[in-house]
């Protein structure tokens, strides 16, 4: 593996959290049901937040940006979604709900002086953002087609939007060129210990469905009777995190290690911050915290 994937995982790592407090901060809820929207479930302003960047999308466009997702689930929430706020209202609101979450969060960490460090891992995380190819990546074009904000700690959770919807979108051709449809990425995933398998039950996909997919991948060798990964099932998920740590290497390397290294150093406020406040599930279904790191 090249210094690069690996590179690109650990940043992975640093950045995630910091773009996923949109799905999970008390201030997104607020904003999203200011504009209308159902907050009982955290899925109404999930599908809104993340798919505005692509416009009013309709639900095979979303299907096809999300994979994992049942489409069925999918077709409830979008393009109903753009019925409550236009995609143009979503995106301020959005916005708005990072801004308010990040000064919660910091307070006067992200105007005072310390601001000065935030200005700099602004300015870096903005320029591997801004290195990124496109081709194929829909939600990372989407995203960095938006305009840039001006406040340091915007621009710095723009950047690591793109950057990991980069990922994310290279990660969906991993699973393609490893044959697992949407629901089989799941259960490979929950297979190998990466997440429960309730974990991924918000996805949509119905017990029916889950079993024919765990049959699947039986009839292919990669899961046993009980639902655990063979071997080669470990070996195919590994090939996806591999491939998909190779797809997202092409920003690190041009960023370069030491600017990188320097990024993640400046990052870690805002990362501390939103653990330290618990913000985010304690099990995460992306397995960030158990997926074998690359050799």
């Amino acid at each position: 593996m090249s210094a690069s994937s690996r590179l690109a995982r650990r940043m992975w790592h640093q950045l995630e959290p910091i773009h996923a407090v949109l799905y999970f901060s008390p201030q997104a809820f607020e904003e999203a049901g200011a504009l209308g929207y159902d907050v009982e479930s955290r899925w109404p302003s999930y599908f809104a937040y993340r798919t505005a960047p692509l416009g009013r999308a309709g639900s095979r466009l979303a299907t096809a940006a999300y994979y994992s997702f049942s489409p069925r689930m999918i077709a409830e929430h979008v393009p109903a979604a753009w019925e409550v706020a236009s995609p143009e209202r979503v995106l301020e609101a959005r916005m708005t709900a990072v801004d308010r979450t990040y000064r919660a969060l910091l307070g006067d960490r992200v105007t005072a002086e310390a601001a000065v460090e935030a200005v700099e891992a602004a300015e870096l995380a903005r320029r591997a953002a801004e290195s990124v190819s496109v081709a194929g990546r829909p939600l990372a074009a989407a995203n960095l087609d938006l305009p840039w904000a001006d406040e340091p700690h915007l621009v710095l959770w723009q950047a690591a939007t793109v950057l990991r919807e980069h990922r994310g979108d290279g990660h969906l051709a991993a699973l393609q060129a490893a044959e697992l449809d949407g629901c089989e990425s799941l259960v490979s995933f929950a297979a190998i210990g990466a997440a429960p398998a309730a974990n991924f039950a918000g996805r949509g996909w119905s017990e029916q469905e889950w079993d024919a997919a765990q049959e699947r991948l039986a009839a292919r060798g990669l899961a046993g009777p009980d639902g655990q990964a063979t071997e080669r099932g470990r070996e195919l998920r590994d090939q996806v995190e591999r491939m998909t740590d190779q797809l997202a290497a092409e920003p690190w390397r041009l960023l370069g290690e030491e600017r990188a290294e320097r990024l993640a150093r400046l990052a870690s406020p805002f990362l501390g911050a939103v653990f330290e406040a618990g913000l985010l599930p304690m099990t995460s279904t992306l397995g960030i915290a158990t997926v074998k790191a690359p050799d």
